[in-house]
């Protein structure tokens, strides 16, 4: 599975970079407000870090917009990936823009019926909302998984990006049910790591190399 990170923070996306940990970025209107800086400035600049997708997002909501506006982030640089929202005209859009030969990815996608939609229409990436079912006691990774099972019935290409991942286990699961994608904040991807059996071993071990009065440098 591959990892996206879902921040627009530059410093934390060069720290993940560095380790092998980022397959792409994704961004969204609320991460570019969070960063503080201007939306083309920002992703030329997470462009020049990672090789891999960089998802930008429209800000329109007709169809015409959207294509405009997607064709301008997609000159920001080869591996921009063009980002609306799973709408009537959002379809449109990723029609047109995946036609004209650039990645799109169709967010906020809720069901597998406007999953099955997306890919129809073209798109690189389906981005379902695993945190935000969740939130409203419905289960984000069962949507995962049927849409997984639709997608490998009919071999669509397009790929399941799992979004709004909000903890470890959300990861795990992920990983399990086959999402070719996984996009998560920083915190989360650092989490991964944790564990509190790796944390009571390393404190032991510390313990008992302090007894033996030894160094290595």
């Amino acid at each position: 599975m591959k990892f996206f990170v879902d921040t627009a923070d530059v410093a934390a996306i060069a720290e993940l970079n560095a380790l092998g940990m980022v397959d792409g970025v994704t961004t969204n209107p609320s991460l570019i407000l969070k960063s503080g800086r201007d939306i083309l400035e920002v992703t030329k600049e997470i462009c020049g870090i990672v090789s891999g997708p960089v998802s930008a997002e429209v800000v329109s909501l007709k169809a015409d917009e959207m294509i405009a506006e997607g064709l301008k982030l997609a000159k920001i640089a080869p591996n921009i990936t063009v980002k609306v929202p799973l709408t009537w005209d959002g379809l449109k859009a990723c029609k047109v823009l995946s036609d004209a030969g650039h990645m799109v990815n169709v967010t906020l996608c809720f069901s597998v019926n406007q999953a099955l939609l997306a890919a129809k229409a073209g798109a690189t990436f389906i981005s379902p909302f695993v945190g935000r079912l969740d939130d409203i006691n419905l289960d984000g990774l069962e949507l995962i998984a049927d849409i997984r099972t639709i997608y490998d019935n009919y071999d669509f290409k397009t790929q399941i990006l799992a979004a709004s991942i909000r903890t470890v286990n959300h990861v795990a699961e992920c990983a399990r049910i086959g999402a070719d994608v996984m996009t998560a904040p920083p915190e989360v991807i650092r989490k991964l790591a944790s564990h509190p059996l790796t944390d009571a071993g390393l404190a032991q071990f510390m313990k008992d190399w302090e007894k033996t009065g030894q160094k290595i440098l």
